[in-house]
């Protein structure tokens, strides 16, 4: 009976300990998922302005400078719609003036709806270009948006028989030159070579590669590249934006 008065003694002894100090992890694990987000935002580390200078894809081909629009509002409660159907209709609509043709500078603005939009000369850090990290860092809508890319592939020769690949979160569509090259429809993740285009023709010089992503809930983001007809990466080419770093 000693033995075990001495035991029940010892456990209630130690009880005010363990419960002083259980609750003090997990009130700080909470805390830390509910803190709210006071701090300034920006684009960095993910993006930087881009240069003048012309930028040429990473080791693995992956095009990295790009001029991105603001978000669009296109509020969509799941990504489960973006069906082809649903997809074409959106990008089809006319949000802004010449957005199949226009090749926009740094800085220009456009008007959607009551939106005032702005074009961004950037590059990525990354292959995969983070459309959430660059709405979240401007102080954009991040969800229910549409999101519209564009950038300038200067080729010093024709080559035939590319292929575009592309990775998007969710679903896009990405036109060359005007024409239509490779759509991902319905809810998916990103990851790279997701889709990849029939083949493809890039012109000497000057090509423009267009794209437009669509998101609900969740994070954006894509990659794009050029692969020859082994699946290597394209490198020879080099990648340019009007009036970027000026």
């Amino acid at each position: 009976m000693n033995t075990l008065r001495k035991m029940v003694m010892l456990v209630i002894g130690v009880l005010p300990g363990w419960a002083f100090q259980a609750p003090s992890a997990a009130p700080g694990r909470a805390a830390q998922a509910t803190v709210p987000d006071t701090g300034p935002r920006s684009i960095a580390p993910y993006f930087t302005p881009a240069t003048s200078s012309p930028k040429t894809p990473d080791a693995e081909g992956f095009l990295r400078r790009w001029l991105l629009l603001d978000p669009i509002n296109k509020p969509n409660r799941t990504n489960t719609v973006f069906t082809d159907t649903y997809v074409r209709a959106a990008f089809n609509t006319e949000y802004f003036p010449n957005q199949f043709t226009v090749v926009p500078m740094n800085g220009d603005k456009v008007k959607v709806g009551d939106q005032e939009l702005a074009w961004h000369a950037l590059d990525s850090a990354n292959f995969d270009i983070k459309l959430f990290r660059f709405a979240y860092g401007l102080n954009k809508t991040t969800y229910g948006v549409i999101f519209w890319a564009v950038t300038i592939v200067n080729s010093p020769r024709e080559m035939q028989n590319v292929r575009l690949a592309v990775g998007s979160n969710a679903a896009s569509m990405w036109w060359l030159n005007g024409k239509e090259a490779v759509d991902l429809f319905t809810d998916r993740r990103m990851k790279m070579d997701d889709c990849v285009s029939k083949r493809l023709t890039l012109n000497r010089g000057r090509n423009i590669l267009r794209g437009a992503v669509i998101n609900g809930p969740g994070l954006s983001d894509f990659c794009v590249r050029f692969i020859d007809e082994n699946g290597a990466p394209v490198k020879d080419i080099t990648l340019s934006l009007d009036s970027a770093g000026k």
